[in-house]
């Protein structure tokens, strides 16, 4: 397992997950969804880390998508066929829950799995060179449900068919009009307004991003209305430090310091 073809990064709040495989166009092998998971928990248990920031290496490719070179091995058999879709899965599934913001910061193209990991943060921030394709109609094959469920919450029904059939590239204008892509920059200061925006989020209250994420993917999985656990997140923020905190500064007229 080269664990140098994803790895996290920290800097100061920020804990940047970057895909490296540049010779590759940052194409995700096996070994890459695997470790995923393994670097969001690392993100996840460190409290210094406000906020988890996907990328690609270098400036021209977020990911071209599952690593294509493996596909005759990894399917020659059915069992590891289905072990390497269930681990793609779980990856994408872990990133989704993912307590802690997520952004995909996306240089260039983005396309297949990429997209789907790109789906799966909370946030899409792109440079005008970004372009988006899900081409499993070119190779015969099927997205998941779970992929296809984060496309149509952002794009409708109508745009992930017209992407599904027709496997064609979206840019970044289309991308931005559908929002598939969240916000757009000149490609030298696409990492400089991510880090401004990560910043900005990084100083509000993480009870309230943790809940409010929470709350959010359950209206998104389907449920209307409240139950326990969106009562109990709800009450137990009068009784917690931020609220605490959040309140003294307001009256203070100051900004909050929240820990």
């Amino acid at each position: 397992m080269d664990e140098n073809s994803i790895f996290l990064e920290k800097d100061g709040n920020i804990g940047w997950i970057i895909l490296n495989q540049p010779n590759k166009r940052n194409a995700i092998s096996k070994s890459m969804w695997e470790l995923l998971p393994q670097l969001l928990k690392t993100a996840q248990d460190d409290s210094d880390i406000k906020v988890v920031v996907l990328r690609g290496a270098g400036e021209k490719v977020f990911a071209a998508g599952a690593d294509i070179s493996e596909f005759q091995k990894i399917h020659a058999e059915k069992d590891t066929s289905i072990e390497y879709n269930q681990i793609i899965l779980e990856a994408e599934k872990i990133l989704t829950d993912f307590p802690k913001p997520s952004i995909a910061m996306i240089h260039g193209a983005c396309v297949g799995g990429g997209c789907g990991l790109a789906l799966a943060c909370d946030l899409r921030f792109g440079d005008k060179n970004a372009k988006f394709s899900i081409p499993p109609a070119n190779l015969g094959l099927v997205y998941s449900l779970h992929g296809t469920k984060l496309l149509i919450e952002k794009v409708g029904p109508s745009m992930a068919k017209d992407m599904l059939y027709s496997a064609r590239f979206v840019n970044y204008e289309e991308g931005l009009n559908t929002k598939l892509l969240d916000k757009v920059f000149e490609t030298k200061e696409l990492k400089i307004k991510t880090i401004e925006y990560c910043n900005i989020i990084s100083k509000k209250s993480s009870y309230t991003i943790k809940s409010s994420k929470k709350i959010i993917q359950m209206i998104l999985n389907g449920q209307s209305e409240d139950n326990k656990t969106t009562i109990d997140l709800f009450n137990a923020a009068f009784e917690g430090d931020d609220y605490t905190e959040g309140t003294r500064a307001f009256l203070e007229k100051r900004k909050p310091s929240f820990n």
